[in-house]
């Protein structure tokens, strides 16, 4: 009998001290997937739902040396960056992973939900000219995608020229989120070089909405992990995430967490499936993000 996979995700990330995104929702969501997290902090920051009140970004070196540490020893299927904050800090992650024989998700956080900015403006152009034309998949929201690539978006067809425009400077596929977008449902675009797949999906219209990009992104890299292909595993995450907000335990007074554990709850009708690389196949078709 062959042994089951333990697919192997290196975050790249800061720390969220409220538990709803950054480093804690990333390892909660490859937890759901049965997947084995690492982490390298980017940086520590003091926030809540209600916004962020302090970030202290952690020192080049150390950000290089918590990569080399985890990859010299457990190795590493795939690199799930999100939070950098700094140009001397990406300069340095892509030193570190750009070598690697792994897939790379990148997700472009520029902002917090609560609309604090969470990237220096000068780093912008190391992230486009260094980071994305290595990654295989980038999972820009609309604010992000226009900032990336200088178009403006404004409905699914510029949805996916801005993805196009992404694969243009060398990434392999974009996940172009569209939940910014004022339509009545939520649009998300995968564009890839195989060509375009629209995914649609109902509006959740809730508060609790805090950390969804870096969970989407993380069980992307998850799924990735354990062997699904790109399209499964975007398909995989978004039913995942979308029941994540749906289950949301409304905490907090501002933009609440998700319920990132919904697959790992005692008598979980997802708790125990028989294909650990699409733990959430029972929720097919509901995906539909609001941030």
């Amino acid at each position: 009998m062959s042994e089951t996979k333990t697919g192997r995700v290196l975050i790249i990330a800061g720390s969220d001290s409220s538990g709803g995104a950054g480093i804690q929702a990333d390892i909660k969501a490859c937890a759901a997937f049965g997947a084995y997290s690492m982490t390298a902090v980017t940086a520590i920051t003091a926030q809540n739902t209600q916004g962020v009140k302090r970030v202290d970004l952690v020192d080049p070196d150390m950000v290089r040396a918590q990569i080399d540490a985890c990859v010299a020893d457990i190795g590493v299927d795939v690199v799930k960056i999100g939070m950098l904050g700094s140009e001397a800090i990406i300069r340095t992650v892509f030193e570190a992973v750009e070598p690697l024989e792994a897939s790379l998700v990148l997700d472009p956080v520029m902002v917090a939900t609560s609309g604090d900015r969470l990237l220096e403006e000068g780093a912008v152009k190391a992230l486009k000219e260094l980071l994305i034309p290595i990654a295989d998949l980038v999972t820009p929201n609309v604010p992000e995608a226009e900032i990336l690539t200088g178009l403006e978006i404004r409905d699914t067809d510029e949805l996916s020229k801005a993805g196009e425009a992404i694969l243009e400077k060398g990434a392999y596929a974009a996940l172009m989120k569209g939940a910014h977008l004022d339509m009545k449902s939520v649009v998300d675009v995968l564009v890839s070089e195989e060509g375009a797949s629209v995914m649609t999906g109902p509006r959740l219209h809730t508060r609790h909405t805090h950390g969804t990009g870096c969970t989407l992104a993380s069980a992307v890299a998850a799924a990735l992990s354990l062997g699904t292909t790109l399209e499964e595993a975007v398909t995989t995450a978004r039913d995942y995430v979308f029941e994540a907000i749906r289950t949301a335990p409304k905490l907090g007074q501002g933009n609440g967490p998700l319920n990132h554990g919904l697959a790992l709850q005692p008598g979980s009708e997802d708790a125990d499936v028989p294909d650990p690389a699409n733990p959430f196949a029972a929720l097919k078709g509901m995906g539909g993000l609001p941030d």
